[in-house]
């Protein structure tokens, strides 16, 4: 296996993946041409570019995006990112994507995304916090509690959280928690939040190993992207009995056949910044990742790893995905053929946007849970959500992610159809 990092980049424009799926989904459903136009397009896009002052004095302009998808079940939600490949496409997609995985789980809210165009490993906490405060204040005209609520996503943090939710405050003039949720626990976060994606996949991957008929012990994972959500997804399989065989981020990845401690490995990542020299393991690039001998492969760093060129290649037996959008169409139907099982993203990795509801709620309440009481009712909105799109794909006999989206589109449609078009 080659010792050469490979960066995670895109190998698809997300935007048009998001259209197929939707289209492969609404094809299954009685919708009138307007209707079904008006669900596939965002309601509103936001484009700003705005200076941020550097530590060295000099200002640098950033391009960012707000894009909301649908208001139709309630609020829009969706983490923002800070990463140097965002594109108004990709907000777009991920907007969309949003729409159908609080539906799916059956959340009160719509879909949004956000991104900013920039490598936030390339400046330092001043100029990000910088970069965040001009930010907000910019999309601050699309932000509230009862409008849209932010959350981090790639290249984001808590600590992004908190600096846009004290902006927005500032702005009003009294604290306002609910405007954000992924913040700190200090200034109202919830417990369990944190963990609440990489919980979700772990989840969702025992749920769907048990309708395969796979042993979770001793079965073999590969997780690529070691971020937060791939970290801890990695971490609770671990601890479920499965053997983590390779793992990789942005500076390369580790793999050994024998089984790799993913505490060991974020101790290690901790140290140096990656998870790659981690010692004891071969050096394996994110392509080469994909490609381990597994049954269990969870894809968790950006859209469009898994190609129709790359599909025929795989070894695992299911697909997990962590990340939003990392297999294309095209790939779905080689792995739909080849009986390969893909647990889809608007399910599989729904656990951040369930516990940012919990949080909303908490916040707008002021009254706080428990991180068992967190933990319990994640796992059973999740689990219900997994076995009811498992029962439309078995009833329209199609795939998981497609029937996912049709319970998706069709919880929106119906709303709509309920409220009526205005005026």
């Amino acid at each position: 296996m080659g010792a050469q990092a490979v960066t995670i980049t895109p190998k698809e424009d997300a935007w048009e993946m998001s259209l197929r799926q939707f289209n492969a989904a609404a094809d299954f459903l009685p919708l009138k041409r307007g209707i079904r136009e008006f669900l596939a397009y965002p309601k509103r896009e936001l484009t700003v570019n705005f200076p941020v002052k550097m530590d060295d004095g000099s200002v640098r302009i950033f391009t960012g995006y707000r894009v909301h998808h649908s208001t139709v079940l309630g609020p829009t939600k969706g983490g923002i990112r800070y990463h140097p490949d965002v594109t108004l496409n990709e907000v777009r997609a991920l907007a969309m994507w949003m729409s159908w995985k609080c539906a799916v789980v059956g959340l009160p809210y719509g879909g949004a995304k956000g991104g900013v165009i920039v490598d936030p490993k390339q400046l330092s906490r001043d100029e990000l916090e910088h970069l965040t405060r001009r930010y907000a204040t910019e999309i601050s005209i699309l932000m509230s509690p009862e409008g849209d609520i932010p959350a981090p996503d790639v290249g984001t943090t808590p600590q992004t959280m908190a600096w846009i939710m004290d902006t927005y405050s500032m702005h009003r003039g009294h604290s306002t928690p609910s405007v954000v949720t992924g913040k700190p626990l200090s200034i109202g976060g919830s417990f369990g939040r944190v963990e609440a994606t990489g919980r979700g996949v772990m989840l969702v991957t025992r749920e769907a190993a048990k309708v395969l008929g796979l042993t979770l012990k001793g079965a073999k994972v590969a997780v690529q992207g070691f971020g937060n959500v791939g970290s801890i997804a990695a971490r609770l399989l671990h601890d479920e009995g499965c053997t983590i065989v390779a793992v990789s981020d942005t500076g390369g990845g580790v793999y050994n056949p024998r089984g790799l401690d993913p505490r060991a490995v974020a101790a290690h990542k901790e140290a140096r910044g990656t998870v790659a020299g981690f010692p004891g393991a071969d050096p394996v690039t994110n392509e080469e990742l994909l490609e381990v001998p597994c049954d269990v492969l969870v894809p968790s760093a950006l859209e469009g790893q898994i190609t129709e060129e790359n599909a025929p290649r795989l070894r695992a037996r299911l697909i997990v995905e962590g990340a939003n959008g990392p297999v294309t169409p095209g790939a779905d139907e080689v792995l739909a053929d080849r009986g390969v099982m893909v647990a889809p993203d608007v399910v599989a990795n729904a656990g951040g946007v369930i516990v940012s509801y919990f949080e909303w709620v908490q916040g707008l309440q002021q009254f706080f849970w428990t991180e068992d009481e967190v933990n319990q009712n994640l796992e059973r909105i999740i689990l219900r959500s997994f076995r009811q799109v498992m029962g439309t794909a078995e009833e329209k006999r199609t795939t998981l992610r497609t029937a996912a989206l049709i319970r998706a589109i069709s919880r929106v449609a119906d709303a709509l159809m309920t409220r009526g078009i205005y005026p």
